[in-house]
């Protein structure tokens, strides 16, 4: 496996080592012993996955302290746009993104640390994405920002008329607010 530094510190980029021949291939998608070894101490407590057709956008996510979370993503099948924005108050990084192709292809995985907001959208006709988290999961904390925020500039891959919106991600926040 490997553990990719990006431009912001704490966000990784993880390519497990993938093992292939004519009848499929084999992964190792989480080891905890090479994880602590180089990224540090996690305790990732429940698996989520979801399946979503072109151009579904769901984000930008976080949840409030003390519900905040760590991510591990993936995306098992397809191509997404995975994003990660620094919300993490006084950080030398705060606002900045980081934006991964993840896919069935690549096999990578991106951390997510807590202090983020995190997104995707699909890029191929469906995608299934997969992720790890590190918190319970809590309504009452759970908050976001506008995917198509200015101050973010984010490139998401696609057309403003092929983004799909849930009503709950059309009704989020500014970055500023």
């Amino acid at each position: 496996m490997k553990f990719i530094k990006t431009e912001i510190p704490d966000v990784y980029i993880i390519e497990p080592s993938v093992f292939g021949d004519d009848r499929g291939y084999f992964l190792e998608s989480f080891n905890l012993e090479e994880f602590e070894e180089n990224i540090g101490p996690i305790k990732f407590i429940q698996d989520n996955e979801s399946k979503s057709s072109k151009g579904v956008l769901r984000g930008l996510h976080f949840q409030k302290p003390p519900f905040d979370q760590a991510k591990l993503v993936r995306c098992v099948e397809g191509k997404v746009m995975d994003v990660a924005v620094d919300i993490r108050k006084g950080s030398p990084t705060y606002g900045k993104h980081i934006a991964v192709e993840l896919s069935g292809d690549n096999k990578r995985q991106l951390l997510v640390p807590r202090g983020f907001a995190h997104g995707f959208v699909v890029l191929s006709e469906c995608a299934v994405f997969a992720y790890k988290v590190d918190n319970t999961y809590a309504p009452e904390f759970d908050s976001g920002i506008k995917y198509d925020d200015k101050e973010l500039n984010i490139d998401w891959g696609l057309t403003e008329e092929e983004v799909q919106l849930s009503v709950k991600d059309e009704n989020l926040s500014f970055f500023k607010d």
